[in-house]
């Protein structure tokens, strides 16, 4: 009787230990930011604080949403570094000694990645990041809520919506 007690004042804890930096990962994924990322963790522990912390797909769908609202608050920054992308882009074609690779870096698609998943239905952009953080189709079927026979119809109407609005702010 005395370990469930234990247990259960560790549970939280323990589980904070075992998931915390799969939660940071996940919001890193989102913002690719480390200390906006380990702020979202921190918000999202904070929750579940005094209770019991729920099963990893649903602190992992928490942490998208606070990521995804963390980075619809980045909007107008985003917005900018866009413009200043859309500018650069020219001078860089201009330029024959550029590697065409070099053109389009990591930094750049972050930024185009970034301000297509804002544009996005919240529910696409959550399934998307919760895909490509891990999650198979069975757990997005239980973590969102939806039918698993509909998971792969929702993701690729998801990815479609995606590539079309990455195409519209790449221009």
């Amino acid at each position: 009787m005395i370990a469930a007690t234990v247990a259960q004042t560790d549970s939280f804890e323990d589980g904070f230990l075992r998931q915390y930096a799969d939660v940071v990962r996940c919001a890193y994924r989102v913002l690719g930011d480390r200390v906006d990322a380990e702020d979202v963790a921190q918000d999202v522990f904070m929750r579940f604080i005094g209770r019991r912390l729920p099963e990893r797909s649903v602190l992992r769908l928490a942490t998208v949403r606070m990521a995804l609202n963390a980075l619809r608050s980045r909007k107008r920054r985003l917005a900018r570094e866009l413009a200043e992308y859309r500018t650069a882009l020219p001078s860089a074609l201009d330029s024959r000694s550029v590697d065409p690779f070099a053109i389009v870096d990591a930094q750049s698609r972050t930024v185009l990645v970034r301000a297509a998943l804002v544009q996005l239905r919240p529910r696409d952009a959550e399934l998307l990041l919760l895909r490509y953080s891990g999650a198979d189709y069975r757990d997005l079927a239980q973590t969102l809520h939806i039918d698993g026979a509909q998971v792969g119809m929702r993701l690729a109407r998801a990815e479609r919506a995606f590539r079309k609005e990455i195409d519209r702010v790449a221009i």
